[in-house]
């Protein structure tokens, strides 16, 4: 659980999307974190107190006046035991209340009570998209961002009011993945980090082609890995339907050889290139303009093979890995004799770094087990999610930087 032994205050304000805090609260609970609601009077219009208490399984607080604190300070008391405080709905009035330090409610009190270099503040902004665009509002974010608050950011869709555009509220598991990603070490600040992830597509004829069964789940899983560690991620994706990670750019591709030219483009920027893609080996020499069609002869197309280029060796020749400004690791899946192909494909393909796993039983699966190879020998990353051993990847490639 990627929140266990967290303590978050989840601050209500006045908006329809208080609903949305019901499922954010159970979100956030069955990923470990313990939920402290806190709402003002008008997010009380949207959703009750008996709600968030019976999903928090904890006393809702809503008046700075409340007495069950010994000391009559809730605003003190609540804002020292969190880890974390994040305001779900954040309404345009309450924004303006954090930029002008007003207190006149217990949620707005304990803000600006709140220790502000131990216990970050995260407002989700939700408000009708005129108000969203208002120049007070957008002036009002400013410089909340200046004084440190952490602004999620807001969708775009219907809103309640009948209207379309900016100033959605997150729906719940996106913020869920935005508090996750904020407690995630910022083990790769600063970093560019290139992703290539899932299969390639070799057409035959138009509606035919040769691919295989690589899911990206673990490719996808990293570029999540890489953005909540502080890196800004380029994630070039063969053709799979899987969403793309917040915070990540996304470069769709279908051939080997249109993933070779995005990667060989955005790789001239990276410091790291981390190459998961299952790339077919071969692909057909020449490709049918229409579809081949059976003549009922029994006779069999006859297809030439051409081999694809190493996208992965290509980049690790290249200048800038050659001069040590790009890290270069690439990924082995094998049926069988991991280690001694795993090792083998490291020194071909020329990476400090070479990641196996045992395929095909892990594709497309949630979980994994990987053999990471370098000049010092093998470490194994022990069967977990495929979340999970991003992060550990990601930890493992952070300490190879500092002496590359």
């Amino acid at each position: 659980m990627d929140l266990s032994g967290k303590h978050i205050v989840l601050g209500l304000t006045g908006g329809i999307a208080c609903y949305k805090a019901a499922e954010l609260c159970r979100a956030l609970i069955k990923q470990g974190a313990t939920v402290q609601v806190v709402m003002t009077e008008a997010a009380a219009q949207f959703i009750t107190p008996v709600t968030m208490q019976a999903l928090s399984n904890r006393t809702v607080y809503d008046s700075q006046w409340d007495a069950r604190e010994r000391n009559n300070m809730p605003h003190i008391n609540l804002s020292r035991e969190a880890d974390a405080i994040l305001i779900a709905p954040c309404s345009a009035d309450f924004m303006a209340k954090l930029l002008h330090g007003r207190a006149d409610d217990l949620l707005s009190l304990m803000c600006l009570a709140r220790p502000i270099e131990t216990v970050p503040l995260l407002i989700a902004p939700a408000m009708n998209r005129e108000m969203w665009a208002h120049p007070a509002t957008q002036r009002n974010l400013s410089q909340l961002r200046a004084d440190g608050t952490h602004v999620l950011g807001v969708g775009n869709g219907d809103q309640a009011c009948g209207e379309t555009g900016d100033g959605r509220m997150l729906e719940p598991e996106e913020l869920l993945q935005e508090v996750i990603a904020f407690f995630q070490p910022k083990l790769l600040a600063g970093q560019r980090v290139v992703v290539t992830a899932g299969p390639t597509f070799e057409a035959i004829d138009p509606v035919r082609g040769i691919t295989n069964l690589s899911s990206g789940k673990m490719g996808f899983a990293i570029a999540r890995a890489a953005q909540d560690a502080g890196a800004e991620v380029t994630l070039i994706a063969g053709p799979v339907s899987l969403p793309t990670p917040r915070g990540v750019r996304r470069v769709d591709v279908k051939s080997a050889l249109n993933m070779r030219l995005a990667a060989v483009e955005y790789a001239q920027a990276a410091t790291v290139f981390i190459a998961t893609a299952a790339v077919a080996d071969w692909r057909p020499a020449t490709a049918a303009d229409q579809k081949l069609k059976k003549d009922g002869s029994g006779a069999t197309p006859q297809l030439e093979f051409v081999e694809n280029p190493d996208i992965l060796a290509e980049v690790a020749s290249g200048p800038r890995a050659i001069e040590g400004k790009l890290f270069c690791v690439g990924f082995a899946a094998e049926s069988h004799d991991l280690l001694a192909h795993a090792t083998a494909k490291r020194l071909r393909k020329k990476v400090p770094l070479l990641v196996g796993n045992i395929g095909p039983a892990t594709f497309g699966q949630d979980d994994n087990a990987l053999l990471l190879v370098d000049a010092q020998g093998a470490t194994e990353l022990p069967r977990n999610t495929k979340l999970q051993l991003a992060r550990q990847l990601v930890a493992e490639i952070a300490k190879r930087l500092h002496s590359h």
